[in-house]
């Protein structure tokens, strides 16, 4: 019948009578679409023609029957993809409008649909209604229609604030599914429009959409946290799938490119709202996936997939929210005390959404480098990062849902937390300058060398990478407690280190902080005389742990069971030319007397290493120093050496010192080296 409407050869009167036709049947058999829903399709086809209809006289009425077809409760279901239907099957008719020059219609829709909405009407169907009429006005850029374009705006604007009315005292679990139906057609229908101009209960809505409708994590960990456990896939795996599967999420990213672009736009209190609003929903989804992970790691892996996929993009929008806030609120003209609280947020959220960043994003990064170079100028902001770190007794102790509560926590598995923490460790080197040490001491050390101990290389390593950062500090009002501190920092940060190394302890990091703690420690500090003991003791124990009697060859190679030994005795010479005069005859000593007790094949291959180090060392002041140490060494070896021992550098430097070679010997090797 619509169809029939629209020929152009067609009569009126037969146009007349196919329009009353459909009207009734929109009025009186609208039960029948329901009993079919692929019908709908052909019903909307239908209404289009009929609304491109050269004849008039039942335009409002097609209208009317258009928007309150849906809520009625025998009537067909109101869907997201029926809602997108009607969003282009008003672009379409409105097109037909502006193309036929009928100035009638345009102004009949502007006052039924736009102007003055009957309660009847779907709220639904007027959002997707006037969001196709936005589309073809946005394309057309008519200057004739950008009065219909306030309209549209402002009708969507209206709805949008019923919404807010209605939702103001919600939370992420407890939205009405009508609303929460209106909030995903009003984000998509946005997103299809293009330009919009900026209105606050939009924007707000955007906002309540995003984290409830298209991200809704919270209120899906509540559910899962509330599902008996053997429950868990047939109430939310399903769910969750569907969701993934949804137009809604599918359009995120567009959803997200408008929520920013309102954002640009909005007015300052508007903004704060939003900031808070964001940043605090990072915060629940960290510590609500903590525990879900907990819950259901090795036993509902989909259902955790599926979860991680909807949080990865919910990272996606935190990132691209925070590069609009940081582009457009952290300006020149903006007070340092705003940006500098807002840059410490943004750091914060991220380390709560750290765990799902799976790729290196460029507008991540730019937002990163961005705020961090804010925080790291000011002590206040610095100090304020720091201090949002978890407490040592949160990260050790996770407390676990009652229904798990047999389950025993390990921080070391806490994938989430450890991402977290990651994050931190790798941010607080560039701002550690500003970082007191009475904040470093009781913030800091605790969770530095707790994750000194993390089985993960690169956790690990950056913890490293923080304490060689204070060790290379050094621009605190009270210089004497920050070099007190770093004294007392050594000691427990070498057993933590040697203890797990082989192991746990990255050399790398270890090498770094002990290179840092040797050039930055007073001359002649007690920390560093124990450093040094406590490395010569490991690297015995290393060697003592080696059975090399029947692998002469692995003195040869530096292979398999002699690497850790072999990494601590570079260490070691490396140190030679780097601590102060007054460790330097302390080191020599210890080092002697653990190259005296290797085997003789060992001290061969060491007293070579040795002569090749002091051979290239440029340093005039400590090398003649050396020079005598390593003849003296060489000698040593060379008494606890058989005859049979093949001749290296001790049998030669042994034989010049015993009168067995020639007398110029000694002269040509002192000058070699």
């Amino acid at each position: 019948l619509g169809a029939l409407s629209f020929v152009p050869s067609a009569s009126e009167k037969s146009k007349t009578v196919c329009l009353k036709l459909l009207c009734q049947l929109l009025e009186e058999d609208y039960r029948l679409i329901r009993l079919s829903e692929r019908a709908i399709p052909n019903v909307l086809a239908g209404i289009g023609y009929a609304l491109s209809s050269s004849v008039n006289i039942y335009f409002v009425k097609l209208l009317c029957c258009l928007m309150e077809l849906w809520d009625k409760s025998d009537g067909p279901s109101a869907s997201v993809s029926n809602g997108l239907m009607v969003l282009h099957l008003m672009e379409w008719s409105f097109s037909n409008f502006i193309n036929s020059h009928s100035a009638d219609k345009i102004d009949l829709f502007s006052r039924e649909v736009l102007k003055n909405t009957r309660p009847a009407f779907s709220l639904f169907a007027v959002v997707m209604a006037a969001a196709g009429v936005l589309r073809v006005i946005n394309r057309s850029e008519q200057k004739a229609l950008m009065e219909l374009k306030t309209s549209a705006e402002g009708r969507i604007e209206i709805i949008a604030h019923g919404l807010v009315s209605s939702a103001r005292d919600a939370d992420y679990a407890t939205v009405e599914p009508r609303n929460s139906f209106l909030l995903q057609c009003l984000s998509l229908a946005l997103s299809k429009i293009g330009p919009f101009s900026y209105q606050a209960h939009v924007f707000l809505c955007l906002t309540t959409a995003l984290l409830t409708e298209i991200f809704p994590l919270p209120r899906i960990y509540v559910k899962i946290q509330e599902s008996p456990s053997g429950n868990l896939v047939g109430l939310v795996l399903n769910e969750v799938q569907q969701h993934l599967d949804s137009i809604i999420f599918k359009e995120a990213g567009a959803i997200t490119g408008v929520f920013c672009n309102q954002y640009v736009l909005a007015d300052e209190e508007n903004r704060s709202i939003v900031e808070d609003i964001i940043w605090n929903y990072c915060r629940d989804v960290y510590m609500w996936h903590r525990q879900v992970a907990l819950m259901l790691r090795d036993r509902e892996e989909a259902l955790l997939g599926n979860l991680e996929k909807i949080a990865e993009s919910a990272f996606f929008m935190v990132v691209f929210f925070a590069l609009a806030v940081t582009k457009h609120k952290l300006g020149l003209g903006a007070p340092q005390e705003i940006q500098m609280r807002l840059s410490v947020r943004i750091l914060v959220a991220f380390s709560c959404m750290e765990y799902f960043r799976r790729m290196r994003l460029p507008e991540y990064m730019d937002t990163i480098r961005a705020v961090v170079t804010r925080v790291q100028e000011n002590e206040s902001a610095c100090v304020s990062f720091v201090e949002s770190l978890p407490s040592y007794d949160d990260l050790t102790n996770q407390a676990v849902p009652t229904s798990f509560q047999k389950m025993e926590y390990l921080w070391t598995t806490d994938e989430v937390q450890t991402a977290r923490i990651l994050f931190y460790l790798r941010v607080i080197p560039t701002c550690v300058e500003c970082i007191p040490a009475s904040v470093f001491r009781k913030v800091l050390a605790p969770t530095m060398f707790l994750y000194m101990g993390h089985p993960t290389g690169k956790v690990a390593k950056a913890s490293h990478s923080v304490f060689v950062a204070f060790m290379s500090s050094g621009k605190d009002a009270d210089l004497d407690e920050r070099v007190t501190l770093k004294e007392q920092l050594v000691f427990y940060y070498v057993k933590r280190s040697l203890e797990g190394y082989p192991g746990f302890t990255p050399f790398e990091g270890l090498a770094s902080g002990v290179v840092a703690l040797v050039r930055h420690l007073p001359a002649g500090s007690p920390s560093i005389f124990y450093c040094i003991s406590c490395l010569i003791e490991k690297a015995d124990s290393l060697c003592s742990s080696v059975n090399t009697t029947p692998k002469n060859d692995l003195w040869k190679s530096w292979d398999g069971e002699l690497e850790p030994f072999k990494q601590m005795l570079d260490l070691l010479l490396r140190l030679l030319s780097l601590v102060d005069i007054q460790v330097l005859p302390s080191l020599m000593k210890l080092l002697a007397q653990l190259v005296v007790r290797l085997p003789s094949n060992g001290q061969d291959m060491i007293l070579n290493e040795l002569y090749q180090h002091v051979a290239e060392s440029d340093d005039v002041i400590r090398k003649p120093t050396l020079v005598s140490w390593l003849q003296s060494l060489s000698y040593l070896c060379y008494q606890n050496t058989s005859k049979k021992t093949p001749k290296g550098v001790g049998q030669v430097i042994h034989d010049s010192m015993s009168g067995a070679t020639d007398s110029l010997t000694m002269n040509k090797i002192s000058a070699r080296l």
